[in-house]
């Protein structure tokens, strides 16, 4: 259920007063949930660290998502990391559940912050989210030190200092400058101006393939109809139950209707197909690949 503000401020004032678990009453709680799937052991788990995964939340406020939506997606985060802890590795709950917090964050903040996907790989969540810190003090250093540096120059050093393969640092500083645009809005200031949209190439067919095509289908209609006529009664019975039915009939289906063996249907439908080949051939050579 979505968060509305007065419930996330209802919310954030619960959480700073729920109780602080010490370690043993942590460890109890997490073993009572994985053993025994207490729901009480559970909630009182979420609702302690409830003020951990708000703390978190308001860490991705600049990334421009509702405050109550990065709450819900924190509590998510938690509730899966109530779901995995496993009390026997020795660590401390909240150790655990800050990975899971802050990775339900972050991918909630990429998958809005464009209509087009931000990107989904490690190496480039870690490009979305310290980007531009990295290049900020690249280029303090950089100006301290008396230099200029190019485009690529930045783009080779954002690459060694985060780890990630270059090619993914020219693909998130495109994705980075700018923002989403309706198509439906003007080229220019002017009132008069054509939109965006009026830009895009229109992939319908045009007016002359539609008649060029419309010619075609019915040349093609008028030789498979004189191709047709050149069969006996049966041979067209065949063709058309076995070739222009929505469902089309099986040779057994045929051979019992008819009184004739599977194998009997289906040599006169081959001998069929070739009386067609041929009247065909002799009207056009276009046709050629159209034939059965």
């Amino acid at each position: 259920m979505a968060l509305d503000s007065s419930t996330d401020m209802s919310l954030s004032r619960r959480a700073m007063k729920a109780e602080l678990l010490d370690a043993e009453t942590e460890l109890k709680l997490a073993y009572a949930w994985r053993d025994h799937r207490d729901e009480q052991a559970l909630h009182r788990l979420i609702t302690a660290y409830m003020r951990l995964a708000i703390s978190m939340a308001s860490k991705f406020k600049r990334y421009g998502a509702p405050m109550n939506d990065l709450i819900q997606e924190a509590g998510l985060g938690l509730m899966k990391a109530a779901d995995k802890f496993d009390p026997d590795r020795g660590v401390r709950f909240s150790t655990y559940a800050v990975w899971w917090i802050k990775a339900s964050i972050q991918d909630y903040v990429m998958r809005n912050w464009s209509m087009v996907r931000t990107g989904s790989t490690s190496s480039q969540k870690s490009l979305f989210f310290n980007m531009r810190r990295v290049q900020a003090r690249l280029e303090r250093e950089a100006q301290a030190a008396g230099e200029t540096l190019d485009k690529h120059q930045l783009h080779q050093m954002i690459s060694t200092e985060i780890g990630v393969p270059l090619h993914d640092v020219v693909m998130m500083e495109g994705r980075l400058s700018g923002s989403d645009y309706s198509l439906n809005a003007t080229q220019s200031v002017d009132d008069e101006g054509r939109e965006w949209i009026d830009a895009l190439e229109d992939d319908s067919a045009q007016a002359a393939e539609l008649v060029e095509d419309s010619h075609d289908t019915e040349q093609l209609r008028e030789w498979l109809l004189a191709a047709m006529a050149a069969l006996n009664e049966r041979e067209r019975f065949i063709v058309r139950e076995r070739k222009l039915r929505d469902d089309p009939r099986t040779l057994e289906s045929l051979g019992d209707e008819l009184g004739l063996s599977k194998e009997r249907v289906r040599q006169l439908e081959a001998a069929a197909f070739g009386k067609m080949r041929k009247s065909l051939e002799a009207q056009s050579r276009e046709v050629q690949h159209f034939l059965l």
